[in-house]
């Protein structure tokens, strides 16, 4: 199919199993005449990625290997509005560290870090807004590779709900348009569309936590009053469950109206409580779609429940080595 010589094949071959990317398998058992062809697959024992993720109650890290399986997870429960960009990313750092020496200690190579933040993120990895955590400006690689341990570390930045997203997209394998909704204190979204997501013009889409679902309702932390994480944010739900699920449905239902997304993908807080949220967002979506009627809109819960958002930045990482395994080769 690719036209190479056998001789090519066999020479990159040896090129990434010497790189720790790929490793040879026993071969299966001989059927027919002439040497059985060697099985190969990703390394285990090769790079990993290291994701990061800092929302507003809680700092979490992890390590994820090429496979794809989380190798080292560590999570701290803790509210960081209190705390400031600077502490709280000293915090998170000192966190990722620890992942990442008892990754090393297994004999991984950590080849990068990615953070999830709940904001807007620039092309720099400037945080420019974070309203739940009361951050403006903010360098946070710079901040990050402050901690000794992350210095060397190329460290990229994303929105939490973007990388939610794309840590779904891995491992749902048969929905290549959706929505993800990520429910925490805030409310983002991810919109992957033909298994690709989908940033917007300056890569600032998907708030979908400051959607107006009441004109005339609660003060928002944004400025604005009526925004939906007022009524569906992780502190509404405690509440007032069955609201929280009605203005979930009349945001999405205008999604909905607007994109024509046939199926949405419920994570974070959400994930757990998807068989109390589901009559409620389904009687909004039916009674507001358009084309209820002649089309229904799949609601699920995230497979990768809470972890979905560093899961999604550690697998950045790892899928720009498989993307790109020469410029790995070449370091």
């Amino acid at each position: 199919m690719t036209g190479l010589t056998r001789a090519t094949v066999s020479a990159l071959v040896d090129d990434l199993v010497a790189g720790g990317l790929i490793t040879e398998m026993d071969p299966p058992p001989r059927t027919g005449a002439g040497r059985p062809a060697v099985g190969l697959a990703l390394s285990s024992a090769g790079p990993a990625g290291l994701g990061c993720e800092i929302n507003v109650d809680y700092l979490a890290a992890c390590v994820v290997d090429l496979t794809g399986t989380v190798r080292q997870r560590f999570v701290e429960h803790a509210d960081q509005r209190p705390s400031g960009a600077e502490r709280s990313l000293e915090s998170l750092g000192r966190l990722a560290a620890r992942a990442r020496l008892a990754a090393e200690a297994e004999g991984l190579t950590v080849a990068g870090a990615a953070l999830a933040v709940p904001g807007l993120v620039a092309g720099n990895g400037s945080v420019r807004v974070a309203p739940n955590l009361d951050w403006q400006d903010v360098d946070a690689p710079a901040l990050l590779r402050a901690v000794p341990e992350l210095a060397d570390l190329p460290i990229s930045v994303d929105n939490e709900a973007n990388l939610a997203a794309l840590g779904e997209l891995r491992v749902s394998g048969g929905d290549p348009t959706f929505l993800y909704v990520s429910g925490e204190v805030g409310i983002g979204a991810g919109l992957v569309l033909d298994g690709r997501l989908y940033r917007g013009v300056r890569g600032w889409s998907g708030e979908i936590g400051h959607v107006t679902v009441y004109p005339d309702g609660r003060p928002c932390r944004c400025g604005a009053r009526g925004c939906l994480e007022q009524y569906a944010g992780q502190e509404a739900l405690a509440g007032d469950l069955p609201l929280a699920a009605a203005s979930l449905g009349i945001a999405l239902a205008a999604v909905v109206n607007l994109l024509d997304v046939p199926v949405i993908v419920l994570g974070g807080a959400y994930a757990p409580l998807f068989a109390e949220l589901r009559a409620g967002i389904s009687e909004e979506l039916s009674r507001r779609v358009l084309t209820s009627g002649l089309a229904d809109v799949v609601l699920r819960p995230a497979a990768l429940g809470a972890d979905a958002a560093m899961r999604g930045a550690a697998d950045t990482v790892i899928r720009a080595v498989r993307d790109d395994p020469a410029a790995w080769l070449r370091r």
